[in-house]
């Protein structure tokens, strides 16, 4: 009976210091979570093995709040973010792989190829740029004959068959592109917030 009981406590109070701690897959998770999750889920444990209950209890509310302190850091102050997280690299700028980042993240063609197969993309020449993000997932974007059309392209190409008037192009978008930021590690247009 008392295992029972040690049993539902910790699934309660793990299932309490977990909510806490944020929601995320383990495939989103940045380094210092993970540490964090292998760290409980050894823990958590002892408890229903014969170790101290408050005890671990404390250490893995410790846990929870060393991490939300890191992750509060990581929003406080950029530079902590590059240190504690890392930042994504890209593996492909204009169509070109960029072998020596690959290397250095230990991914081969094979394995980038299989993530852009996951994904949709049946052909790595359809890539303008991708990026290896800091939580493992990859970012990407299609080369521009490749895109889907916006709603935007639709109502230009409705305008252009009704009047024969054509819309320039928006630059804005490229200016902005989120691939800028990996591609030449700066920002293109930077933010005062959760930087």
């Amino acid at each position: 009976m008392e295992y029972i009981w040690k049993t539902l406590l910790v699934f309660l109070v793990a299932t309490v210091l977990l909510r806490i701690s944020g929601r995320k897959s383990i495939s989103q998770m940045t380094i210092p979570q993970v540490v964090v999750m292998f760290s409980l889920g050894t823990l958590i444990i002892q408890p229903v093995i014969g170790h101290g209950l408050w005890t671990t209890f404390g250490i893995a509310a410790i846990l929870i709040a060393c991490l939300i302190v890191t992750e509060w850091v990581e929003l406080k102050f950029d530079k902590s973010e590059t240190v504690i997280t890392g930042k994504g690299k890209p593996v492909i700028i204009d169509g070109q792989l960029q072998v020596e980042n690959m290397k250095k993240m230990r991914l081969t063609v094979d394995l980038l190829e299989a993530r852009l197969r996951q994904i949709g993309d049946a052909s790595l020449e359809d890539i303008k740029n991708a990026t290896l993000e800091s939580n493992g997932q990859l970012g990407y974007e299609l080369r521009e004959e490749k895109q889907p059309a916006t709603k935007q392209d639709i109502q230009n190409l409705m305008r252009l068959l009704k009047s024969g008037e054509l819309k320039p192009a928006n630059n804005e978008a490229t200016a902005n592109n989120l691939f800028t930021e990996t591609i030449t590690e700066q920002s293109p247009n930077k933010r005062n917030f959760l930087q």
